[in-house]
Order: structure tokens, then sequence, then C-alpha cells
């Protein structure tokens, strides 16, 4: 989709989808990974799995392969999290990985309204691990501090793609 193409990544509740529609709003090419790329798969082979199972969040390597190499935007913003992104990592151009702390991870865990996830006693104790491990945010990509007002964490991510700050 875009010239050059961007992850946001981080745990669950750390704004991945709000900081996506702020994108868009602002009329950036977004695609919703969450939404447009996931299934429940194995994340090595791709193959389809039944049941509903955090491991096994996994997003469509061929649809990340086509859309990324699609030059249609001059900036493509995917954000979500995959626990197979280390099989698409490298068609971006830059990672970024949103960063809260526990206490604001708690917040907006309770404060959800269009996603349960987080909400049971057994996916909020796996999401505070994963939090405190970070096993499934990428290594090495950009942290931001997504603690901040929405509008400033998006505007360091467009400045920091090197695009112009609206």
């Amino acid at each position: 989709m875009g010239v050059r193409n961007y992850l946001i990544e981080g745990v669950s509740g750390s704004g991945k989808s709000a900081v996506c529609r702020e994108l868009g709003r602002r009329g950036y090419a977004v695609v919703d990974g969450d939404n447009e790329l996931a299934y429940q798969g194995d994340p090595e082979t791709g193959e389809v799995l039944e049941g509903a199972c955090h491991e096994h969040h996994i997003w469509d390597v061929e649809k990340v392969q086509l859309l990324t190499s699609e030059a249609q935007a001059e900036a493509t913003f995917f954000c979500g999290g995959s626990r197979n992104f280390h099989r698409f990592i490298h068609l971006f151009d830059e990672v970024f990985v949103l960063q809260v702390d526990a206490a604001t991870l708690n917040a907006r865990l309770d404060a959800r309204q269009d996603n349960d996830w987080g909400k049971r006693p057994g996916e909020r104790a796996l999401i505070l691990r994963l939090h405190r491990s970070g096993q499934d945010t990428p290594a090495g990509g950009v942290s931001v501090d997504a603690t901040r007002a929405l509008e400033r964490v998006v505007d360091e991510i467009v400045a920091r793609a090197g695009l112009s700050v609206s």
C-alpha cells in the first residue's frame, strides 16, 4: 500500500487501535491488522486452527506481502499485534513499539468498551506477563511513550516516519 510501510506494535491495551484510528482520521493509509489480517493459526506454518487462543492470533503473511508491495500511498501504517511477526517484519521500513506502564495498561483494559480482551482474570494475567517480559513485541523497534495524549503519540510516529505532522 505504501512506498514506505510501518508496523505499530505493543501489548494489548497499549493503544494500537487508537493510533490506527487517529492516523486514518488524519488521512494516512492504515491497515487495522487485528481486523483485516488476523486469524487463528499456527504461527510457524500459518495453518488455520479452530478456537480462540492468544498464541494463535496471527496475520496472513501473503496478504501482508501483497499490501506492502503496493506503492499506492507515500506511507502505510499497519497496526496490531500478531504472534508471527517474525515471518514478515523484514517487509517494514520501521517498527514502532507503543510502551505504557502497568498502571496505564490496567486502566485502559478496564475502560475498554469495544473489545473485552483483557477483562477476564486469565487474560489480564497474560497481558501483564507479556508486558513485563516483552516477549510478544518485536525487539529493536522504536519505543514510543504511549502514556501521553493520543495526538502527541501519533505526532511522534508521523515525525519519526519522516512525514509532515498535520
